[in-house]
């Protein structure tokens, strides 16, 4: 499909353009989009990201904002697989948590925390490409689930027990099948493809399509994009690189491995043959052994007379 314009990446955007609040209105749209309400950015918070770790550099992107209602958003782009990502994604809205209250502060003054994370590998196993996560609380005996009281409702200025807690999306981009059903979708395909349509009209993409116009960037933040563009690339090879070197030696394992149990079961049929049954302390002695081990048994059974010989301590070698 032809783009209808050279747009840069989201995570280019997140570093260096969208922390402008005069570009607030694109996070903006994407987050009303996500939690279907509209969202005012007031400020965007220390976060991560100002770091200068070369992994993470490019390995992931993570932004903080605070909204009109007070909560604190943490919008996160990661690029390679991790599979303690979601424990990873639970102990920065902890601490996020934690850092945003005071300690003088009643429990009362908790910040909400919206975690978005914008993932470009599959976490986990699921269909969808788009997952919400929130806590609730249910009876075991009744099967209700728990709801805030009056006074509750008025000191959290919430309406349910989920608002009150964390809540968590994981966008799946690369699960997206490219056909755009609704707003939300639009961004979704914008994130993955990199590209946004004539007819879109998701909030905050029409700002999008003009602010990332690559032809529009200034010549130096052009140059540092291609750079940042050409440092991914090298990242994403040497990522595969060790993947592949990685294979090959399991492979050279795996062949290895065989060969020993190829070794056991052959030794295991000889000393059934001469000694009669297998006891299983020879059993757990072969199974545990290294294949030097293995060789040097198979050479004693050949003028053993009991298979104790055989497996006689290493101090009674000659």
């Amino acid at each position: 499909m032809k783009r209808d314009r050279s747009l840069v990446t989201f995570d280019w955007a997140l570093k260096r353009l969208l922390r402008s609040k005069a570009n607030f209105n694109i996070l903006e749209g994407l987050l009303s989009e996500l939690l279907m309400t509209d969202i005012q950015i007031i400020e965007i918070l220390e976060s991560e990201s100002n770091q200068e770790d070369r992994l993470d550099k490019y390995n992931r992107v993570d932004l903080k904002v605070r909204n009109g209602q007070g909560e604190v958003i943490l919008i996160e782009l990661q690029y390679e697989r991790e599979f303690d990502y979601l424990q990873r994604v639970l102990y920065g809205v902890s601490r996020t948590i934690t850092e945003h209250l005071d300690a003088s502060d009643p429990y009362s003054r908790l910040p909400k925390v919206i975690s978005v994370s914008i993932l470009y590998f599959d976490l986990g196993q699921g269909d969808d490409y788009i997952y919400h996560g929130t806590t609730s609380f249910k009876g075991l005996h009744t099967h209700d689930e728990l709801v805030l009281n009056e006074g509750q409702k008025d000191l959290f200025r919430r309406q349910l027990v989920s608002e009150i807690f964390p809540e968590f999306y994981l966008l799946k981009v690369n699960r997206f099948n490219d056909v755009a059903r609704d707003p939300l979708d639009e961004w979704i395909y914008f994130l993955k493809n990199g590209e946004i349509r004539a007819e879109f009209t998701a909030r905050g993409l029409d700002k999008a399509k003009e602010l990332l116009d690559i032809l529009k960037l200034p010549a130096a933040e052009r140059r540092a994009y291609e750079r940042y563009r050409e440092d991914l690339h090298f990242q994403a090879s040497m990522v595969e690189s060790t993947w592949v070197a990685g294979r090959l030696e399991g492979r050279r394992e795996g062949k290895r491995e065989g060969k020993r149990e190829e070794r056991i079961e052959m030794m295991l049929e000889l000393l059934q043959e001469r000694f009669g049954a297998v006891p299983d302390w020879v059993q757990a002695r072969l199974a545990a052994a290294d294949p030097e081990t293995l060789k040097r048994w198979g050479k004693r059974m050949m003028g053993a007379e009991t298979m104790e010989q055989v497996f006689r301590s290493e101090a009674s070698d000659d």
